[in-house]
């Protein structure tokens, strides 16, 4: 297909985010067990999930951070300094006692009971995730591809300093962009219909003239698909679409979504 826009997706399409946090959990569990001989790092790894995840639910700024589209576990290394909701600043109040209690509870449940330890963790796993900075090996490859023969813009859900960060961490990325939006800064976050109008109102192209690439039907696919774009799903895992939108194209590498597109 020709077209004049592509709007791409920022956490595992571009950066592989997947990767930075696996990571980060390992090795701040591995730093766990060497503290305490009784801690098996696979095991503090799903509890500390499982907590955090409990936990970040049971808060007030849930049904906020799923319309931004902020999940538990930036939570436990962001700071929400930016954006002029007041939620974010609720956040920012919560963050500290967040990153404490999720590590705390993550290990009781594999029975330890040591807040001091709990604390630790929770302020070391920040300290780890931000030196954890990924692309996948074909993003500069399709980045360069495209630069100069459509427009780019890259359209992410999140915290709008954390997205920042995130990007400030792999400095080539942001300039191949003609725009960056940021869910958080915008108000609504990816599936609403009208981030996506936002996007294509900025690039001064209509719908049927852009495509959507990104890795979450419920996010990425969806909201394309409302406002009538076509879209590519990067299937990283070989997973079903099952009941959600289906999208135009599929495919399972970054690379491979070149085929679609003609300069």
């Amino acid at each position: 297909m020709r077209v004049k826009a592509v709007l791409f997706d920022l956490d595992d399409t571009l950066l592989w985010d997947e990767r930075s946090v696996k990571e980060a959990f390992e090795m701040t569990c591995q730093e766990a067990a060497a503290e305490n001989s009784n801690i098996v790092p696979i095991e503090l790894e799903r509890a500390v999930r499982a907590e955090a995840r409990k936990l970040y639910e049971s808060y007030e700024t849930f049904p906020f951070t799923q319309m931004i589209g902020i999940n538990p576990f930036e939570a436990l290394w962001g700071q929400f300094r930016e954006g002029e909701d007041p939620a974010f600043r609720k956040l920012e109040q919560l963050a500290p006692q967040y990153r404490k209690n999720a590590w705390t509870n993550g290990l009781k449940a594999v029975g330890i009971d040591d807040p001091e330890l709990g604390e630790r963790l929770g302020e070391r796993f920040p300290v780890i995730r931000r030196q954890l900075a990924y692309v996948y090996e074909e993003t500069f490859e399709v980045l360069d591809a495209l630069k100069g023969k459509v427009k780019l813009l890259l359209l992410t859900n999140g915290s709008p300093d954390l997205q920042k960060e995130k990007l400030a961490g792999v400095p080539m990325l942001a300039p191949y962009f003609d725009h960056i939006v940021i869910s958080g800064n915008f108000g609504r976050g990816k599936p609403d219909p009208s981030i996506f109008e936002h996007a294509l109102h900025l690039l001064g192209v209509r719908p049927e003239d852009s495509l959507m690439i990104g890795d979450k039907l419920t996010t990425d696919i969806l909201g394309s698909s409302r406002i009538g774009m076509v879209n590519i799903w990067i299937n990283h895992h070989g997973l079903e679409v099952g009941e959600h939108v289906p999208p135009t194209y599929s495919v399972t590498r970054l690379r491979d979504i070149m085929k679609y597109i003609e300069g």
